[in-house]
């Protein structure tokens, strides 16, 4: 802090008197008013003061909103026309620092509160700077009670203190990091505090609410109200950003923002234009006009050096910011090494298999990466085309980057990597010398599952709502017959999707797990069908994982909207392979496809025998490869099963990086297997030993049942004592409070009457048990192979504990 001038000094300390005389009447009357809303206008008139006294022109407003989800801190200050950061006011007495505070909503508020920039906490006699949770300084507490003192209370040193607190608040200036980590990680909690307003204002029916209605009629039909306020807040924060990068100046402004990106990015653009709306501002104004502070304050230069920032950067900021949503939905960077071998196999084959001559960069191959993330596949086939045309001329390889902006496309269901898609693939082809396409590059926000249908945007009035349905209908035209896609590449997340029934809830899957109408099997009858004809329709619920979802898509794009040639190249989960319950997968592609090229990388991280993995997950993980020839007669490949060649890479991950990296072309693979062409055979070859031959377990013990599901883990546990003792805590908890504790899902309440998996008699709800109530006994648990633990086996704490398993 810098030293303040004695004239400053004095003239704060003129409003100093004022202030305290101010809170002394205003808490000696008789008024029923909170004792927080008593001192909101002599704070602010107090804080306004000490803008003057230090020459900057200082502006409060009052933070008001109806009790909802987040909060809002008490006062929103602005500085010189810029947002500066919030005032958070306590009843006098109660203190100004958080970790003292006695009552759990006021805890809970400071969870949320902490995420912002710059906040003062006072109770009128304290007073504590916080810059994103971090104490600033010491807390400073007047020598006098001005709530009783009156201006008699006030000392000059009281007022320089003071006065020192409130030029370092009002002196804030973000200090952006140029690290693209740091940034994501500066960026993360402010993105939340915005979810969070997003979200209370839908919820009260304000503007937002409007908005919300047009994104699910437009984008996501299924999108609830959270899912909404995430991907609205992700939006604006993505977009801001992106405009910064893109050359907008600061002041910053979602106006400025809007006008940089119109031309090359009119959804985030729209975006932008909505928030510089008055009633939308007025609405959720607060963690926009700190998001506007902090990436304004963006050095651009700085964060462009050194290797591509973006390659990590949504990791890092999903991290921070909803870590369950980075897990949920598979955001870990799929290395270098080998998005790059699949871009070079795919094109060796374009060249060699498909007889396509110049791969990637013929003007007739159309590419779709159908779950982009933040762009790497659609980057490397960029870089690939543009290598290889680099030996003609730089003319060619600027014509080789027009005809990509074209023919390259990607879908991403995430805002945040497709506003990073976009950048980067839109640079990526203007610095090979490309001539972006009119409309922008074929980045589109969508969907892939969804079918490619679209009503049309004529009867729409609303610009946003217009543009979301220019986004969607392009979308479509790509999804459906009216473009041929030659090469489907690309990392699809993996997550197992359970059953989903019930008004609002969200169904995963799209046009592959269910019909058109109703809830029958979508595309995916076709990998049901044989397997239940087989007898393996027990193993079924295997096939509800996304990444088989995309796999049932990318056949269907390819292979049956027409009979060209063409090419599907994933890295996924590896349980297709051998699992029983993708029996009726592996016969559709062997059906669909002549040749299946299949690298299997290994990686299971769970069970005694553990394998490093290329990704850092625990699933093993296979490169596939489903090729169509060209000149093949329809009814002859759906009656010949394709040739299937597998190839297993071991070592350690920096050994299977390396060996990825020298691959060039298939052939650079030797002592590839040759798998059975029955339908229904697994796709990895037999064993030559002689158990290979023996009977199978199964077969042996044909009675077969799922597994226990309990959906929670705090029933299991390496110990029957803490078993015990969890079961005690939950017992002994407010019977508002067990639900959370149960971890409550569809298919468990704390109000509900579920039946013993032995007896099946009804038990006695969780919100009515008392602690004489008999606990359930923990018994031994096959946690995993080689694993025993103990669990409570009581039908009112896990969802799926399959009865008849248990009674066998």
């Amino acid at each position: 802090m810098a030293a303040l001038a004695p004239e400053a000094v004095a003239e704060f300390e003129a409003a100093l008197r004022v202030f305290a005389d101010d809170l002394t009447t205003n808490f000696a009357s008789m008024t029923t008013a909170q004792p927080e809303d008593q001192l909101k206008a002599p704070v602010g008139a107090l804080v306004k003061a000490a803008g003057a006294a230090l020459g900057i022109t200082v502006a409060s407003r009052t933070e008001v909103r109806v009790d909802g989800v987040g909060g809002r801190p008490d006062l929103g200050v602005d500085a010189t026309g810029l947002p500066v950061g919030n005032i958070e006011l306590k009843k006098p007495g109660y203190g100004a620092r958080p970790d003292t505070f006695p009552d759990a909503r006021s805890r809970e508020q400071w969870e949320r509160f902490k995420a912002l920039p710059n906040l003062v906490y006072t109770d009128g006699q304290e007073w504590a700077l916080y810059r994103s949770g971090e104490l600033v300084g010491s807390p400073f507490r007047l020598s006098f009670d001005p709530t009783h003192a009156g201006a008699a209370g006030v000392a000059t040193a009281d007022a320089t203190a003071l006065l020192g607190v409130l030029s370092d608040f009002l002196g804030w200036s973000p200090v952006v990091p140029s690290s693209p980590r740091a940034l994501a990680t500066m960026l993360a909690p402010i993105t939340r505090v915005l979810r969070d307003e997003v979200l209370a204002d839908v919820q009260d029916g304000g503007v937002m609410a409007k908005l919300a209605k047009e994104w699910r009629a437009t984008l996501f039909p299924d999108a609830d109200d959270k899912t909404f306020a995430d991907g609205y807040a992700q939006t604006f924060t993505y977009a801001l950003l992106l405009a910064r990068l893109e050359g907008a100046q600061p002041p910053l402004t979602a106006e400025t923002a809007a006008d940089e990106l119109e031309n090359d990015h009119a959804l985030l653009s729209q975006a932008l234009l909505l928030l510089g709306q008055k009633k939308a501002r007025e609405a959720i104004g607060m963690p926009v006009g700190l998001l506007e502070r902090v990436i304004g304050a963006v050095d651009a230069a700085k964060l462009a050096k050194g290797r591509d920032p973006w390659l990590y950067f949504y990791e890092d900021f999903l991290a921070a910011y909803d870590p369950a949503q980075r897990n949920n939905r598979g955001v870990y960077y799929t290395p270098f090494e080998v998005v790059n071998c699949q871009v070079r196999l795919a094109d060796w084959l374009l060249n060699e298999r498909l007889e396509v001559v110049g791969g990637f960069g013929n003007n007739e191959v159309v590419v779709l990466d159908p779950a982009a993330g933040t762009g790497t596949y659609p980057l490397s086939v960029v870089a690939h085309a543009v290598k290889q045309a680099e030996p003609l001329g730089a003319g060619i390889v600027a014509e080789v980057a027009t005809q990509l902006g074209r023919n390259l496309n990607a879908f991403e269901l995430l805002v945040g990597p497709y506003a990073v898609t976009h950048l980067r693939l839109s640079r990526a082809l203007t610095d090979a010398g490309g001539d972006l396409p009119e409309s922008g590059v074929s980045v589109f926000l969508t969907d892939t599952l969804t079918a490619p249908t679209h009503e049309g945007f004529a009867s729409q009035v609303s610009l946003f709502q217009q543009t979301l349905a220019e986004e969607q209908e392009r979308a479509s035209k790509v999804k459906s017959t009216e473009t041929k896609v030659t090469v489907v590449i690309g990392n699809p997340p993996y997550d197992r999707d359970e059953a989903q029934t019930g008004k609002g809830v969200r169904r995963k899957g799209g046009m592959v797990r269910y019909a058109d109408t109703g809830d029958g099997p979508g595309l995916i009858k076709d990998f049901l069908d044989p397997l239940v004809a087989s007898g393996g329709g027990v193993h079924a619920k295997n096939l509800y994982n996304d990444y088989v979802y995309f796999w049932r898509w990318a056949i269907w794009k390819v292979c049956e909207q027409n009979d060209d040639p063409g090419i599907v190249s994933f890295i996924t989960a590896s349980s297709y392979l051998d699992g029983p319950g993708y029996a009726g997968m592996r016969e559709v592609m062997r059906r669909r496809f002549d040749e299946l090229w299949l690298i299997d990388l290994g990686g299971e991280g769970r069970g005694t025998r553990k394998e490093e993995n290329v990704f850092n997950i625990l699933s093993p993980v296979v490169i596939g490869i489903g090729v169509r020839l060209p000149g093949v007669d329809p009814e002859t490949r759906a009656d010949t099963p394709a040739v299937v060649r597998y190839r297993k890479v071991t070592g350690s991950r920096d050994e299977k990086l390396k060996a990825l990296d020298s691959i060039l072309e298939l052939e650079d693979l030797s002592d590839w297997s040759a798998v059975s062409d029955a339908w229904l055979d697994n796709f990895t070859p037999a064993g030559a030993a002689d158990f290979h031959t023996w009977p199978t377990l199964a077969d042996l013990f044909p009675w077969q049942h799922s597994g226990s599901q309990f959906k929670r883990s705090w029933p299991i546990s390496e110990s029957s004592e803490v078993l015990a003792k969890r079961w005690q805590a939950l017992m002994l908890s407010p019977v508002d409070e067990r639900g959370p504790l149960l971890r409550e899902t569809r298919d468990r309440k704390a109000t509900g009457s579920y039946p013993d998996i032995r007896t099946g008699a009804r038990l006695t709800p969780i919100a009515e048990w008392t602690p004489t109530d008999t606990a359930p006994v923990a018994v031994r648990y096959a946690y995993r192979s080689f694993d025993r633990q103990w669990c409570l086996p009581d039908g009112r704490v896990g969802d799926f504990l399959r009865p008849p398993l248990w009674r066998s």
